[in-house]
């Protein structure tokens, strides 16, 4: 479910079950914090996660994002790779990558991702590539 009807789709549930809008997942708290901080400073309601685990934690509490901005170096096993194969198919998974490190896994769970942004990044970058997906006008 992508482009303009799932995205308001998308904020009809938000506002009608309160659902955080974004997840930051990385085990880098500066760049879930500074994130979190510029989102929330453009309106958007987001949720800073050290884990992959803390993510399917949300989802079985039906919390569901709009985006999940996923930080591939957290991507550490075939387990944590494993889980995050079928994600793109519900969400927008956008993720912060490395050409050096691209996390375990990473040929097959990263066909999953809507956007892949490499290091080094600029925070308003991915802010803006979050508010086009919220936006529904993700190219």
């Amino acid at each position: 479910m992508r482009g303009a009807a799932s995205a308001s789709l998308y904020r009809m549930l938000y506002f009608a079950l309160r659902m955080p809008g974004v997840f930051i997942v990385s085990k880098d708290w500066t760049l879930r914090a500074a994130l979190r901080a510029e989102l929330l400073e453009a309106g958007l309601d987001a949720r800073g996660m050290d884990s992959i685990q803390n993510v399917g934690q949300a989802l079985a509490r039906r919390e569901f994002p709009t985006v999940v901005v996923l930080d591939a170096a957290l991507v550490e096993t075939p387990e944590d790779a494993a889980a995050l194969v079928g994600l793109g198919r519900y969400t927008y998974l956008l993720v912060v990558a490395s050409h050096v490190q691209p996390g375990a896994g990473a040929a097959e769970w990263m066909r999953s991702a809507a956007v892949i942004i490499y290091r080094p990044v600029r925070i308003g970058e991915i802010v803006s590539r979050v508010k086009q997906f919220v936006e529904g006008q993700a190219a």
